[in-house]
């Protein structure tokens, strides 16, 4: 079965056309990074845009790589929720009205559900149930993947995800957005050690995140440095973030796996690209006995093959959508 998949959650156009849910036979990604680069970070409507401007391109030549046409996809997976609702809306609507003119099946797909099927893609053994650590820009989860389409959120940002800290933490330490991979960058050459930084504790759910007060921390480190005259090295300081997010992440994980006896661990979102997270919970899985999943660093960012590669299950499960399919800026993996 051959599934388009089609992307345009935030600042990146994409498109895929995925075999039987596991094998990508295209992908095609066109990014905004360089334009919003100027911004310090996305523009909505300027994202918005961009995918008007980008879509049938980006579908044509997903195609086209996959050397197939139209009429031999099976269903068309587009993402719905959740983003910026300007940007989802281009693809839903393009989505729409790809099916309704080819006759194909509509199958919505929630973002964060396609960012775990990456790990499908890169491990065509891997099955539910298992837990996942979901983390990215705009979030921050502890999933109970309890079938292909049937999710329960265990664990969850009280405020930042850990995605935003890395940036906004980046951004005061002056470089460039996208931050995160700038901090992955500098940390290479820091040591952790010299800065202690908080790890706030969250009542209520001992699984929950906070990465405000960390943010907060580190913006305030650097402007008092700064009125003192005092140069900070940030090689340090990124890797001290990067460490004390990583640990955080981690730690909230494993707790979760242990409590709620799951054996399998897997990775998702565009922070499962970073080399500190990625290292420390690979290693606190193996020395806790779990078997430990995350996706290939090129499927870590937004992509379309995650997104049919979930259609696939989606549609397996019954689940597809009419003309009266809209878009939703905000949605959580229970209320799918």
């Amino acid at each position: 079965m051959l599934i388009l998949g089609i992307e345009s959650s935030c600042d990146e156009t994409a498109a895929s056309v995925v075999k039987d849910g596991r094998t990508i036979v295209s992908s095609v990604i066109s990014t905004q990074i360089e334009e919003h680069k100027k911004y310090g970070g996305v523009v909505p409507e300027i994202a918005s845009r961009r995918h008007c401007e980008n879509i049938l391109g980006v579908v044509k030549k997903a195609l086209s790589d996959a050397d197939v046409t139209l009429e031999e996809i099976d269903a068309i997976a587009v993402t719905y929720a959740p983003g910026l609702i300007g940007a989802l809306l281009v693809g839903v609507n393009f989505a729409k009205g790809l099916a309704m003119a080819s006759g194909k099946p509509l199958i919505p797909v929630h973002h964060i559900a396609g960012h775990i099927a990456t790990n499908y893609l890169t491990f065509p053994d891997l099955e539910p149930p298992y837990l996942c650590l979901v983390a990215s820009g705009g979030h921050s989860h502890i999933i109970e993947v309890l079938s292909y389409t049937k999710f329960r959120v265990v664990g969850r940002t009280r405020d930042d995800a850990a995605g935003e800290c890395f940036d906004k933490c980046a951004r005061a330490m002056g470089f460039p957005y996208p931050g995160g991979v700038h901090i992955d960058k500098a940390s290479q050459n820091g040591d952790p050690s010299e800065f202690k930084l908080p790890r706030p504790a969250v009542a209520g759910n001992e699984f929950d995140f906070s990465f405000s007060g960390l943010k907060t921390s580190v913006i305030n480190l650097i402007h008092n440095s700064q009125q003192k005259g005092v140069e900070l090295n940030y090689n340090n300081l990124a890797s001290s973030v990067q460490t004390t997010i990583s640990e955080v992440l981690t730690e909230k994980t494993i707790k979760a796996g242990k409590a709620l006896g799951y054996r399998k661990i897997a990775l998702a979102g565009g922070v499962s690209a970073n080399t500190g997270v990625r290292a420390t919970l690979a290693q606190a899985c193996k020395d806790n006995g779990f078997e430990f999943y995350m996706p290939e660093k090129s499927l870590c960012g937004d992509n379309a093959s995650m997104i049919a590669c979930q259609g696939y299950y989606n549609y397996l499960a019954g689940i597809t959508a009419d003309e009266s399919l809209n878009a939703v800026a905000t949605l959580s993996m229970e209320d799918i």
